[in-house]
């Protein structure tokens, strides 16, 4: 970056950038999209030369952007002018900022505001909200949360969104941030963890919750159907509160009830609920878990394409890995966990209870989804946990930690989930790569890391992860993109944009045009590239040269600047939901 206005490269070599790009990203360029922009204006920022993938999927080309303040105020293939600042883009990629489907980001950013794992693959907007959302909440659930936290500690001062997003604001965060209301939260607020339907006044108690949600500016609703409580919920109650949001503009979104043996019904069931509640719906982290549902992918694209077909907006999103992330409670049946942690590890430390489970553990799921049946103790690795005395256990398999404990593995999941006071973080391998690799060329794809935003520093390196942490984004764009040529470079920038920002009805996020916030990114096609691994996850993906949030750099050259200019981004049903 150069800060003398007058400071612009020339235009020589635009051939040969052209060329390149077309090579390593099997993308269509073209230089005379756009007319220039007569006349001469001054700036903050000019982009200067770079490879315009303006997010709509179109051809891309050769040319400028120009940021004052917060927004994009020209795009075109030359702009005249000065600026404050230019950035010099020749023979790299300039786009819109990437949208994060599926983020766990909100504990990381309040350890560290910097995101930086994420800004490091051009996220510029984290979104919340997988089944839990850090609000609404009451006092007592604040209590409980507080008690559970692992590593990252800190006091719950807020109740409702608006709150928790002013919080966020007011901490510092690079990123910008939203949400989904969690339907296990408002389940929460009104029956506990309890396996029980609401009644008709509690039932109009959570619609109240969604749309006091989405009028503080949530997405919609988003569930977790595998975990407890939110297993509980039969489908009429979640018909209820995505109809709620669909009232406010906001969609349904969902870890599926299976995704596995039963993924097919559970894909029905969501297409119902957009069907029934009159709003859109996606599908979290779609995948095919167990080798014995490998081959399902091609009857659940049928579903989707027919359901979309027939005028539903049905979409879905992924993360680009062979391996899912979640907690030993994927292991055992929900019933056992009625109640929350305390009354689970209450029933496990019960012989006549922990021999039922066993039991379970063994033999076919029936009624739940088993992540340890489908994976395996040994494609089990342990990721994270709260106990200070178990992290020297961290990247053994569950297998390896059973062995060294001359215990079965069912029961050394069991001792693991009583001495740890938490879960446990384990990695499941899964999925199928062939699989993987097709699923990340449709067009109705985005994309969601389902992990946090981190940084090999500080609190972070008490506990591993998964690769996705680091390298989701940038994996879809060096591996699938340039390497693999799954899809073009332009098609992929859609689907990490304009293509979300839509789903989620954001007007003025997630594309190069006039008028837009100015979450942009730049970096080189050529190189962009994960290099986190499943033994080393904590790596930066490489190949992003510059991210801008809201105008502002917060990755200039390479380097991270320190600015904190996120923000909460509000949902179209913000102050604007019509009365109950």
């Amino acid at each position: 970056m150069t800060d003398s206005p007058t400071a612009r490269p020339s235009r020589r070599n635009l051939l040969f950038t052209a060329a390149l790009l077309l090579v390593t990203s099997c993308t269509t360029v073209s230089n005379t999209s756009v007319e220039p922009v007569a006349g001469a204006q001054s700036f903050d920022i000019l982009i200067d030369n770079g490879l315009i993938v303006d997010g709509s999927g179109s051809a891309p080309y050769v040319g400028d952007v120009a940021i004052r303040d917060d927004r994009i105020v020209a795009v075109s293939s030359e702009i005249s002018g000065s600026a404050k600042r230019v950035i010099d883009a020749r023979g790299l990629a300039v786009a819109p900022g990437f949208i994060n489907m599926l983020s766990w980001a909100a504990d990381a950013l309040i350890a560290d505001g910097a995101g930086e794992s994420d800004i490091r693959q051009g996220v510029t907007l984290e979104v919340f909200g997988e089944g839990t959302s850090d609000a609404p909440i009451s006092d007592k659930m604040a209590q409980t949360d507080e008690s559970r936290q692992g590593d990252i500690r800190y006091p719950i001062t807020w109740r409702s969104l608006d709150q928790y997003f002013d919080a966020m604001e007011t901490r510092g965060i690079a990123p910008n941030i939203a949400t989904f209301v969690g339907a296990t939260t408002v389940r929460i607020n009104e029956l506990g963890y309890a396996d029980v339907d609401p009644d008709a006044a509690q039932l109009d108690r959570m619609r109240a919750l969604v749309r006091e949600a989405m009028d503080d500016g949530a997405m919609g609703v988003g569930s977790s159907l595998i975990y407890a409580p939110a297993s509980y919920a039969e489908t009429p109650e979640l018909i209820a509160l995505a109809t709620e949001s669909a009232r406010c503009g906001g969609m349904y979104i969902s870890h599926m009830r299976n995704e596995s043996d039963m993924v097919l019904e559970a894909i029905d069931e969501l297409i119902e609920i957009a069907e029934k509640s009159g709003g859109p719906a996606e599908i979290y982290h779609l995948k095919q878990a167990g080798r014995d549902n490998w081959g399902k992918l091609d009857a659940i694209i049928a579903k989707v394409e027919a359901a979309r077909a027939k005028g539903l907006r049905i979409t879905a999103d992924m993360y680009t890995y062979t391996a899912g992330s979640t907690g030993l409670d994927a292991a055992m049946p929900t019933w056992v966990q009625e109640g929350g942690y305390e009354q689970w590890k209450t029933r496990l430390q019960d012989p006549a209870t922990r021999k039922r489970v066993l039991a379970e553990m063994r033999g076919k799921p029936v009624g739940w989804e088993s992540l340890y049946y489908h994976a395996g103790p040994e494609k089990m690795m342990l990721v994270g946990f709260k106990n200070d005395q178990l992290k020297p256990l961290t990247g053994k398999t569950l297998a390896e930690v059973a062995a060294m404990r001359g215990t079965s593995a069912e029961d050394t999941a069991i001792d693991l989930v009583i001495e740890d006071g938490s879960r446990v973080q384990v990695v499941y391998f899964l999925m199928d790569e062939a699989n993987v690799a097709r699923q990340a060329a449709l067009p109705w794809m985005s994309f969601g890391s389902d992990a946090a935003a981190l940084a090999p520093r500080g609190v972070f390196l008490k506990s591993s992860t998964h690769p996705r942490a680091y390298g989701n984004f940038a994996r879809l764009l060096g591996k699938y993109v340039r390497e693999e040529k799954r899809a073009t470079l332009a098609d992929a920038v859609r689907r990490l944009t304009s293509m979300p920002a839509a789903n989620l009805g954001l007007k003025d996020r997630g594309s190069l045009a006039t008028g837009a916030f100015a979450d942009i990114v730049i970096f080189d096609p050529a190189t962009i590239a994960d290099t986190a691994t499943y033994a080393e996850p904590q790596q930066f993906a490489v190949g992003m040269h510059h991210v801008l949030v809201n105008g502002e750099p917060v990755l200039s050259d390479g380097k991270m600047t320190g600015a904190r200019p996120g923000r909460a981004v509000r949902g179209p049903g913000w102050n604007n939901c019509p009365p109950l």
